[in-house]
């Protein structure tokens, strides 16, 4: 099973009255969304933040993008995402779930909703009990089968920056002690800080994935029974770094992160899959 993640891409709206940023704007995610969508895999991942503002343009503009491909497209939502308008105007713009489960014959997919609605002063994350209990239920379920948790905040005091103001799932929220409940592997992959960042605890193996605009590249996840490997892809298109400086000198509600990178330990591990136990390399 293959898997392409995408971390924030922030699409967003460009003044028309500005020819040049329309023209980056156009230019840039027109070519990172078609080699998103052209690589290979079950399924592709949009760990929230896909558009800047959640405006309904931005929404419908993306999604034509991502519809010129046939591919199993699943977008968890971001703080961004629900800024605009309510979630569920959001959610009937995308065609998708709030939350969701998918099991397959390798692993167990969870797609969370951590984000809030229309909170400009609050960027953090929530989880409300009913989706916590829901998440329990589904953790007992997959029994020691892999189970891979998609979401747009982090779990506090796991990768980098989820220790900082508003950068996580609130400290006070329970999903630890959820998470927790799980018997062999979990991953839990998030973006919302814009840095890459591996870390561990316990049985879980914690991934996110820095935004699109500040470093050209997605995650690829490939699960086998023996192992779960997770890869860095750099896109190479030199046209992509002439737009973004474009970008930045015009967009609003972003800002480009410095050492979004880390390190190399910060991109890519192997997780190795031993009778329901794991242990990461």
């Amino acid at each position: 099973m293959k898997l392409i993640l995408m971390g924030d891409l922030h699409y967003h709206q460009a003044d028309e009255a500005v020819p040049e940023w329309l023209e980056a704007r156009d230019e840039f995610y027109r070519i990172l969304v078609d080699r998103y969508m052209a690589l290979e895999g079950d399924a592709h991942i949009a760990l929230g933040d896909l558009t800047n503002y959640g405006r309904t343009e931005e929404l419908q503009e993306v999604y034509r993008l991502i519809n010129r491909h046939t591919r199993n497209f699943y977008h968890v939502l971001g703080n961004h995402d629900l800024y605009a308008q309510p979630r569920k105007r959001v959610l009937e713009l995308t065609g998708q779930a709030r939350y969701r489960s998918l099991e397959t014959d390798e692993a167990v997919l969870v797609f969370l909703d951590t984000a809030k609605e229309m909170d400009f002063e609050d960027w953090g994350g929530v989880v409300d009990d009913r989706q916590l209990a829901w998440l329990s239920d589904v953790i007992d379920a997959s029994g020691e089968k892999p189970l891979l948790v998609f979401a747009h905040h982090p779990v506090y005091d796991t990768t980098a920056r989820s220790t900082t103001e508003k950068a996580s799932v609130h400290k006070d929220i329970p999903l630890w002690t959820v998470l927790q409940r799980k018997k062999g592997a979990g991953v839990y992959f998030n973006g919302h800080t814009h840095v890459d960042s591996i870390a561990r605890k316990e049985n879980w193996t914690f991934v996110q994935v820095s935004a699109c605009l500040d470093q050209h590249a997605f995650r690829v996840v490939e699960i086998s029974g023996s192992e779960i490997r997770i890869s860095a892809l750099d896109v190479d298109a030199p046209e992509l770094h002439l737009q973004t400086p474009v970008i930045f000198r015009h967009m609003e509600h972003f800002r480009p992160t410095p050492e979004e990178r880390g390190t190399e330990l910060d991109r890519e591990t192997v997780i190795t899959l031993v009778r329901g136990a794991e242990a990461a390399m």
